[in-house]
């Protein structure tokens, strides 16, 4: 699953029965379930990033993003398996909150290259889904696996492996910066350099929109299993300990599936459109 960065541009249903029954369909009762939610590991941190630019009347799409950040995430692994079997093994209740969202119309892309226009497909797309088409509700996610899933770590993780295995290409995790734009004033959405103008692409923009990223253990295990072949591996750890450790730097906000490729079906069953 793991692309070269040089490329030009171009499961939900094993939760056990406790978790299941105890989360109602998002848009219902959100507040509840959040204040249910303990955080596991680093945790809360969908709107970590900063003030939501979600609009004003998105109420669905603001219950969701309320109830994601108080889900909890799982980052205090030692080791992970190469295929998870149990929903405490990834971010269950927070995928159950994408998959029974009742607001919409949903679309989930299939982001696998890190070196491709994939955050301005999004931003683009949000963009027509709300203010041409009025559908405030609008939910976009991110099913980002292959090369992209390099964007969903922390400079932890960049400094002690990246710059090594990118030969040094990339240093730092650019994808995660806050640009100048967002400063803007919101309410000017037609701004050419404004807070949804091309001078915005970024995650933690889009993370304050609403849009989801849904990290894929596949590509943790995949990548990890990449780091090792090429002798990258510091602290001389075992495949498992490396997965962890990765799983463990996720960026804030981000949702674990246990791969995104196979999570993709639940979402299109869940009504997301696919694109790509």
């Amino acid at each position: 699953m793991t692309d070269s960065i040089d490329q030009p541009e171009q499961d939900h249903r094993n939760f056990s029965r406790r978790t299941t029954l105890a989360m109602p369909a998002a848009g219902i009762g959100l507040a509840a379930i959040g204040a249910a939610l303990s955080p596991i590991g680093v945790a809360e941190a969908a709107m970590s990033m900063g003030s939501s630019f979600i609009p004003a009347n998105a109420t669905k799409m603001k219950a969701l993003a309320d109830a994601l950040a108080k889900a909890p995430r799982r980052r205090n692994f030692k080791t992970v398996p190469m295929i998870l079997t149990n929903s405490d093994e990834y971010d269950s209740e927070a995928l159950h909150l994408l998959l029974t969202y009742s607001g919409g119309p949903k679309q989930v892309w299939d982001n696998t290259v890190l070196a491709s226009p994939w955050l301005n497909l999004m931003r683009n797309s949000m963009n027509a889904q709300i203010w041409s088409f009025k559908h405030p509700d609008f939910i976009a996610v991110s099913a980002t696996h292959g090369s992209a899933h390099m964007a969903l770590y922390d400079a932890y993780i960049w400094d002690k492996y990246f710059t090594k295995f990118t030969g040094g290409k990339i240093k730092s995790n650019t994808w995660l910066e806050t640009p100048p734009a967002a400063k803007a004033n919101p309410a000017d959405y037609n701004n050419p350099m404004g807070v949804f103008s091309p001078a915005d692409n970024s995650i933690a923009v889009l993370q304050r929109r609403g849009v989801v990223f849904c990290a894929c253990h596949n590509e943790v295990w995949e990548l990890t299993m990449g780091m090792m072949k090429k002798g990258i591996n510091p602290d001389k750890l075992s495949h498992p300990a490396m997965a962890a450790e990765f799983t463990n730097h996720l960026i804030p906000g981000a949702v674990l599936t246990p791969g995104v490729v196979g999570t993709l079906p639940e979402l299109q069953l869940a009504g997301y459109q696919y694109a790509k």
